[in-house]
Order: structure tokens, then sequence, then C-alpha cells
């Protein structure tokens, strides 16, 4: 498996596009994007366990059952979420718009928003510019980038992935983008998540494959503990890799799952580390735990932590923060047979062993705290469980960000 360019548009018979159509009157970037493929797909989709559903949520989830999906359509700049009956109609008036330009079935094409909660879907907006959007759709790297811009809100960095492995004596190809940045916290994150490949692979095991990748990845990401109305993972596989199916758990659905799991790894790293106002990306590990679940909560636990996030801010090495979030995740540890080391490129250094605060230079902690990317390393004596979280720091400019972002 090898890293490649092109995101979404970098597997075979994918294009897509983004324009300006004006949702929201305050912004001038492009906030209407489509992702096509020239061929039916199978499809497999994730959303949020908010009970509060934005209505793309709603309208995706109901075109997605059949396990289909060739298109699909999205926005910033308005979640259409909390909008009644009208955002409802909006939504599906969105895919409609989207299918009659490809001659498809409207049940065909998925719709995912991203914005203000609870302002009316200006819908008028994306009927005038539907000839637009179909016309801007490529399949190279601009197109991809063009999408990305469109469905980013408060983002300051574009994420994207995509890699190339072989499956069965064919060169198969995964490619993904997402936008989030604040209200993210598991189950997913506020996020839209697109995937593409052209591996042929059933529906069965596509949803298997995202299903686990998911929870390794985008369920493993928080920075501010709020879960949002509109988080929608998709992903959609047409088959022009020209593999032979992958129908059994065998070793080509190996290969696709670690690939898919790779691709979300990816993005779900690059979403922590553009967290709103972040300026540090911080991944918490805990090995040595009686079960990955336990492991998880754990980790879980410390990443959501304001306190550890602030002191991770302040590059402060403080382990009672680590040790305090952990006692109260409900996980079962003993405190008294745990270790804490802080880490980065500068180096490791070790604060906290079997229960008892060890000597350690501030100086050097500091240093190691410092970098942009740092590690809070937890080691615990109760078995084999293992799991890797990322947040990152909690900074004024959190405040600063979300004390207006209506306006």
């Amino acid at each position: 498996m090898k890293d490649i360019s092109g995101g979404v548009c970098a597997p075979r018979g994918f294009k897509a596009g983004g324009i300006w159509c004006g949702i929201k009157a305050s912004s001038k970037k492009r906030d209407l994007g489509l992702i096509y493929s020239e061929k039916p797909c199978v499809a497999a989709a994730m959303f949020t366990m908010n009970r509060v559903k934005a209505a793309s949520v709603l309208v995706s989830r109901d075109h997605l059952a059949d396990g289909k999906c060739q298109a699909v359509i999205a926005n910033s700049g308005n979640a259409n979420a909390c909008t009644g009956e009208a955002g409802l109609a909006a939504a599906r008036r969105m895919a409609a718009l989207a299918a009659d330009e490809f001659a498809l079935k409207a049940d065909n094409v998925a719709v995912a928003s991203t914005g203000v909660i609870g302002v009316p879907f200006p819908i008028t907006a994306v009927e005038s510019s539907i000839g637009a959007l179909a016309s801007s759709i490529r399949g190279d790297e601009a197109g991809h980038e063009a999408a990305l811009e469109a469905i980013m809100t408060t983002d300051t960095r574009k994420k994207a992935a995509s890699v190339e492995l072989e499956i069965g004596g064919k060169t198969v190809r995964i490619g993904g983008m997402t936008k989030g940045s604040g209200m993210i916290h598991p189950n997913m994150a506020t996020m839209l998540c697109f995937v593409t490949t052209d591996a042929a692979i059933n529906r069965e095991l596509l949803d298997r494959a995202l299903r686990a990748a998911v929870k390794h990845s985008f369920n493993r990401v928080t920075v501010d503990g709020d879960t949002s109305t509109n988080d929608t993972i998709l992903v959609m596989a047409n088959g022009e890799a020209g593999n032979a199916l992958i129908n059994i758990e065998g070793t080509d659905y190996q290969l696709f799952a670690e690939a898919l799991e790779d691709v979300c790894i990816k993005l779900a790293r690059a979403m922590a580390r553009d967290g709103e106002g972040a300026t540090r990306l911080v991944t918490i590990s805990v090995k040595g735990a009686k079960d990955e679940d336990t492991a998880e909560t754990l980790a879980k636990s410390i990443a959501s932590s304001s306190l550890v996030k602030a002191a991770c801010f302040g590059a402060d090495a403080n382990w009672g923060r680590v040790l305090c979030a952990m006692g109260y995740s409900g996980a079962d540890f003993d405190p008294d047979k745990t270790d804490v080391f802080f880490a980065s490129a500068k180096g490791s250094i070790l604060v906290y062993k079997q229960g008892a605060p060890v000597q350690f230079s501030e100086e050097e902690a500091k240093k190691i705290l410092l970098e942009e990317e740092i590690e809070i390393n937890v080691k615990l004596s109760g078995g084999i469980g293992s799991a890797a979280v990322w947040g990152c720091d909690l900074t004024y400019d959190y405040v600063k960000i979300n004390g207006d972002y209506r306006s």
C-alpha cells in the first residue's frame, strides 16, 4: 500500500467539483460540492448518534437503505437541522436536482449539509446553481479540491487522503475527504466524510469494513465533547479496478479493510490537528488494559478532559490531570500499577510510575510538550488491551471562534 494524490478522484470513474452559490450570505468561498461516479456504486454509510438529526441525514439514510448510490451533493454554510418539514423538502429537492443533471433516480443521490443549525435552508440558491455545479466536476485533483473546499466551515486545513494497493493482481485505489474542526466528539464527530474506491466488493463486506474503520478512527477523535446533528460518512465502491468481487472475508477483504482503515485514521488525525483554535495534535495511547474497550474508555476520558487539554496548550506536564481523568472514566484499572509518559519528536519522559510521582526535569518536559504533535502514553499491567485516541489542546481561540459562530 502506498500514498497517492487525487483524493476522492484518485479511484477510477469518480469525478468531483464545487462552486459558490451563496448559501451563507456572509461567505464567498465555495459552498456547494458534488461527487459523482460514472458507474453505479454499492454504498455504505454511518450517521450521527445524536437524537436530533439534520434533514440531510434523514434523507440520505432513506436513500442509502438499499446500499446503492451514484452521487452525493453537499453544502456548507447551513446545517439544515431543526428546520422542520421545509428542511426535509429542501434536502429531498437537493437530491432530485443533482439526479436530474445526471439522469439518475433521486434515491441514488445522497445529501449532506454542514453549518449553522436552525436557519431555514435557501434551496433557491441551489436551484439556480445546479447547472454550474454539474459543469464543474472533473476527474482530477482539482475537482477533488473544489469539492473539499465546498464542505469546509471553520476548518483551516484541507483534510484528504488516498492510497493504492494490489488486490487479486489488480491495482485498487481508495480516496477520501473530510471536514471537521469543532463540535467534534464520538460517535463520529462533526464531520462530513466521503470515501470513494474502485474496488469490487459486495455491500455487506463494504459495510463491515466501514464500521470497523470508523471504530478505530473517527470514533476515537475528540475536540470539544460535542456530537453534531449532521455527522455523515459515506463510502462508494464502483468496481472499476476490475478485481474479482470481494464477497468473502478472505485475504482480499483483509487487504481492503486495512487500506480503508488507513485512510480513515489519516483523516481522523487531520481533524484532531485542525480542532478549532488548536495548536497541538495530542495522541493518547493506553496499553496493557484488560481489553480494547477498557483502553479506549481510558484514552477517551483523558482526551476529553478540558484540564488535560488546557495543560497541553500550556506545555505543562501536569500528569495529575491525566490520572484524574482516568479515575472518573468508569473503566477498571489499578493506579498503583500505572505508568504515564509524555512524548514527542523531542523525546519521551516518565512522569508517574506504579502509583507514585517520578522526579523529572520540568525543562525537558516543556521542550517535549512544545512540539506540534505530542503524546500521552499510559502503560497499565492488566492485560493486552490497547487503543489510541486523537485530540487537541484547548486554547483561547476556541472560545473566540464559537462565541460568534452564527455571524
